[in-house]
C-alpha cells in the first residue's frame, strides 16, 4: 500500500498521541519507532515517525528529521505532518521552528501553519498566545519543566527566536469566520512574504476550520488534535480509505509495571493516587543511581508478586527535581534516570512482564529503545491522545502506553490497567 500522509514526531509519546488521534478517524495508521533500517515495504497509507528529537542539538533533531523524511518519501508520502507537543515544549534554539525550516526547504514549500491546540485536553491558542487550561503557558506548570521551561506564552516570540523568516499571526477572528477567511489570510500572509503562520484555535469547531482550509497544503505542523480532522478530510475526499480494524485489540494476561521519569504536575498527582490504591512502589534516587546503580531497585522488582499492581518512578517535584539537578547536571540527571528506568524495563521484561504505562516522552523514547521496539500497532485510547500500543509477534508480544506528562486523568494509571484487563 502507498503512503499518503507520512508524519514526524518529535518525541515518542507525541507520536503515540498523534497516530491514537488518526486512528480516531478509523484510517489505517502504522507508528515507527525511529527512522527504519530497511526500505519502506507492506506500509500504512498514513506512517507515523516517533523520533527523540525535542531536547537535543537542533543539528542533530535536523539531520535525523531529514533522515525520517527521506524515508516517507521513499514510501510515496504526499503530503506531511510534522507533530510536536500541545504545550509548544522548546528553547529560544529550537528545535521545533530549525526542524520545520529544514522540513520546508528540503520539500520546498514556502508556507506553513503552527497550531499545537487541543481543546479536549485544555491546551487552546487565542490571539497567538498558548493556554493550558486557563491559565497562560507561562503560568501553567510548564514554567518547572527540568528541560523545556516555557517561560514566554506568546507562540509567535517564541517562534521568531527559533526561524530565519517572518512569523504572522492568523488569528481566532479569521478562523471563526470560515474557511475561506483562513485562506485568504494565509495567501495575504504568503503575499507579504510570511513563510511561518501561527494559527489561533480555542474549540474543536477551529481545527475543523484549520484542517478543512489547509488540506492542500504539502506540508503542516501542529499538535496531534489537528491531525485527526485532517484525516478526516483525506478520508472524506477518496485520498486514503476507512480501516474498520484500527481499534482492533490483542489481549494479554501477564503482568503489568509503571515506570515513570515525568516530573509534570499531574504525573506527580497520578503516581501518589495510584500508591494510595496500594500499589508496591520504588522511588529512584538519582543521586543513589549516579553512585550505586540499578542494583537495589532491581532487586527489588525481583521480589515483587507480578500479579500485584507495581511502579518503579523517579517523578520528584519541582524543588527536588533542581536540587538534583544542580548536584549531577540537567542532562546528566535526566540521563541517569532514563538509563535506570530502561534497565528496570529490561529486567522486568526478562521476569516476565508483558505490559508497560511509560510516563514522560524522554523516558518513552529511552525504554522503547532499550526494548528494542521498532513498530507499534494502536489500541484502545485510555485517554485523549494516549493509547495502548502492542508491539512484537503473537507468542511475544508486550503491551506499551507511551503517557506525556500531563495527559489523563488523576486515576490514569489505574484506569489504563482497567482497559487493557477488560479487552
Amino acid at each position: 500500500m502507498t503512503t499518503f500522509l507520512g508524519c514526524i514526531a518529535d518525541d515518542f509519546t507525541g507520536a503515540t498521541d498523534l497516530a491514537s488521534m488518526l486512528a480516531r478517524s478509523g484510517v489505517n495508521v502504522s507508528l515507527r519507532i525511529g527512522v527504519p533500517l530497511s526500505t519502506p515495504e507492506n506500509t500504512a497509507e498514513i506512517e507515523v515517525i516517533a523520533l527523540k528529537t525535542r531536547s537535543i542539538s537542533a543539528s542533530k533533531a535536523i539531520e535525523e528529521s531529514l533522515s525520517a523524511l527521506k524515508w516517507l518519501k521513499e514510501a510515496g508520502a504526499k503530503k506531511y505532518f510534522f507533530k510536536y507537543c500541545s504545550t509548544f515544549d522548546s528553547t529560544a534554539e529550537g528545535n521545533i521552528g530549525p526542524v520545520s525550516e529544514a522540513l520546508m526547504n528540503e520539500l520546498k514549500v514556502d508556507q506553513t501553519i503552527y497550531c499545537p491546540a487541543f481543546p479536549e485536553n485544555g491546551r487552546s491558542i487565542y490571539m497567538g498566545n498558548l493556554f493550558v487550561g486557563q491559565k497562560l503557558l507561562s503560568e501553567s506548570s510548564m514554567k518547572d519543566h527540568p528541560l523545556t521551561p516555557m517561560n514566554d506564552s506568546n507562540l509567535m516570540r517564541l517562534l521568531s527566536a527559533q526561524v530565519s523568516r517572518r512569523v504572522g499571526l492568523a488569528d481566532r477572528i479569521v478562523v471563526n469566520s470560515g474557511v475561506n477567511s483562513l485562506k485568504e489570510k494565509l495567501i495575504s500572509l504568503k503575499e507579504n512574504d510570511v513563510p511561518h503562520v501561527i494559527v489561533d484555535a480555542v474549540a474543536d469547531t477551529d481545527l475543523d476550520t484549520i484542517a478543512s482550509a489547509c488540506q492542500d497544503m504539502d506540508f503542516i505542523t501542529g499538535g496531534s488534535a489537528l491531525a485527526m480532522p485532517l484525516a478526516e478530510f483525506y478520508k472524506a475526499s477518496g485520498k486514503i480509505s476507512a480501516n474498520d480494524n484500527s481499534f482492533m485489540n490483542k489481549k494479554l494476561n501477564t503482568g503489568s509495571i509503571i515506570l515513570s521519569g515525568s516530573c509534570s504536575e499531574m504525573t506527580i498527582i497520578q503516581v501518589k493516587n495510584f500508591i494510595q490504591r496500594g500499589a508496591a512502589a520504588f522511588q529512584l534516587d538519582p543521586i543513589d543511581l549516579a553512585e550505586n546503580g540499578v542494583k537495589k531497585v532491581l532487586d527489588w522488582l525481583s521480589s515483587q508478586d507480578f500479579t500485584k499492581n507495581i511502579i518503579i518512578y523517579a517523578t520528584s517535584d519541582p524543588d527536588t527535581v533542581k536540587k538534583v539537578q544542580a548536584e549531577l547536571g540537567v542532562d546528566m540527571a535526566g540521563k541517569i534516570v532514563e538509563q535506570g528506568l530502561s534497565e528496570c524495563a529490561i529486567a522486568a521484561r526478562e521476569l516476565g512482564i508483558k505490559n508497560f504505562i511509560i510516563a514522560g516522552g524522554e523516558t518513552s523514547g529511552a525504554i522503547t529503545k532499550a526494548l528494542n521496539v521498532r513498530q507499534l500497532d494502536i489500541g484502545i485510547e485510555i485517554a485523549p491522545g494516549v493509547p495502548w500500543t502492542f508491539s512484537g509477534k503473537r507468542n511475544n508480544q508486550i503491551a506499551l502506553s507511551l503517557k506525556s506528562g500531563n495527559f489523563g486523568s488523576e486515576e490514569f494509571f489505574t484506569e489504563a490497567l482497567n482497559k487493557l484487563e477488560n479487552l
